[in-house]
């Protein structure tokens, strides 16, 4: 009999798209679509998992800023070049999800974009490292250039070319 082991970062992946559908529901219905009200939806929906036990508080509060992260990361870089959100994935939206593409859609809505400029500081740009969670989207090893595709959240691995552990948005 073989026992399948479940990576938690996986296991973090599943959670990420769940704290995100719920803020992206209640934002899409929300009257006040502003940058604190989104925070807000986001933090709710963390202590939504928390109650529900799908995560410990520790691992939600990442989760939570990691949504936060994509989604300023996928603001100021739509509101900076005037392009689509499918130069951000480096993929078509297509290759998502159906559900989960509707809701990145939905809110990443060029009318709603300017809400995501969480980063003040737009010369900088967003890392990401190993052993954190990221949303769907292309990444690029800041050491080598390596490209790893996420479709759906996931964990981001070392660099399978160099074992660097940095990364950046691939921007199209």
């Amino acid at each position: 009999m073989t026992m399948k082991h479940h990576d938690p970062l996986d296991t973090l992946g599943s959670i990420y798209e769940k704290m995100f559908e719920r803020a992206s529901a209640a934002f899409h219905t929300a009257e006040n679509k502003t940058e604190a009200a989104l925070h807000k939806l986001i933090d709710d929906a963390k202590e939504v998992s928390v109650e529900l036990k799908e995560a410990s508080k520790d691992d939600a509060e990442k989760i939570s800023a990691y949504i936060k992260r994509d989604l300023a990361d996928a603001g100021t870089y739509m509101h900076e070049t005037g392009s689509e959100l499918r130069q951000w994935l480096g993929f078509e939206v297509e290759l998502l999800e159906d559900r989960f593409a509707d809701m990145l859609l939905k809110i990443a809505d060029k009318t709603t974009v300017e809400l995501f400029q969480i980063n003040k500081n737009t010369d900088q740009k967003n890392t990401y490292h190993t052993g954190e969670v990221t949303g769907p989207g292309t990444l690029h090893c800041a050491e080598c250039e390596e490209i790893l595709t996420f479709h759906q959240p996931g964990k981001i691995p070392q660099c399978p070319k160099c074992h660097s552990t940095t990364y950046h948005r691939k921007q199209y």
